[in-house]
């Protein structure tokens, strides 16, 4: 039975979920995604492992779930009126939450994928790319409209290649940040002339 929040009420629903999201995103905080347990979640969202297991089948797909949360929570697509300016921006948010709190969420996760085959699937297909693909999908829409690019540059590919660089960079320096002058060269170098060739090679 789920814990009483005050005088003759429960938690159910969406406040429960995130109370328990919010416990399993700091356990991995403190002790790291092989420290986090279902008892030690329960305890700390004041509810009980059934409650738990009844929406996350096992600590792999809770710890998934908690960082697409939070990673994601207050995602939102830039709109500065130019696609350089739209790309610039979500890159420099991209590479500011990866060197926070949500980003260590990640990089715990990642850590811990190598000895646990399940926790990487999951991570292959639900670690949010989906949301940031949309993002930057949304933005090229934006520029189609404005005649800024060809409609041929509204592609799941092209959307997906700043992202994909950006996470080559951080894995080429060993460390979760890389200076603007990267995410420029990133956009001006990579994005916009794939963006603007997508018409004359479509």
């Amino acid at each position: 039975m789920d814990v009483a929040t005050g005088a003759g009420t429960r938690r159910r629903g969406a406040a429960l979920e995130g109370a328990i999201l919010e416990a399993a995103a700091e356990e991995m905080r403190e002790s790291g995604y092989a420290g986090m347990t279902m008892d030690r979640v329960a305890r700390r969202a004041g509810t009980n492992k059934n409650a738990i297991y009844r929406r996350w089948p096992n600590r792999a797909a809770l710890g998934v779930a908690a960082y697409r949360r939070f990673a994601h929570a207050q995602l939102t697509v830039p709109d500065t009126g130019t696609l350089r300016g739209d790309a610039l921006e979500l890159l420099q948010r991209a590479n500011a939450t990866w060197s926070s709190p949500q980003g260590a969420l990640l990089r715990e996760l990642l850590a811990a994928a190598g000895a646990d085959p399940q926790l990487l699937g999951l991570l292959r297909d639900q670690s949010g790319d989906t949301a940031m693909d949309g993002a930057w999908l949304t933005m090229l829409g934006r520029a189609v409209a404005r005649g800024e690019a060809p409609a041929e540059a509204v592609h799941p590919r092209v959307a997906s290649l700043p992202m994909t660089v950006l996470r080559g960079e951080y894995a080429a320096r060993g460390r979760p940040d890389v200076p603007d002058a990267v995410l420029t060269e990133i956009v001006d170098e990579v994005f916009l002339p794939l963006v603007r060739g997508r018409g004359r090679t479509a």
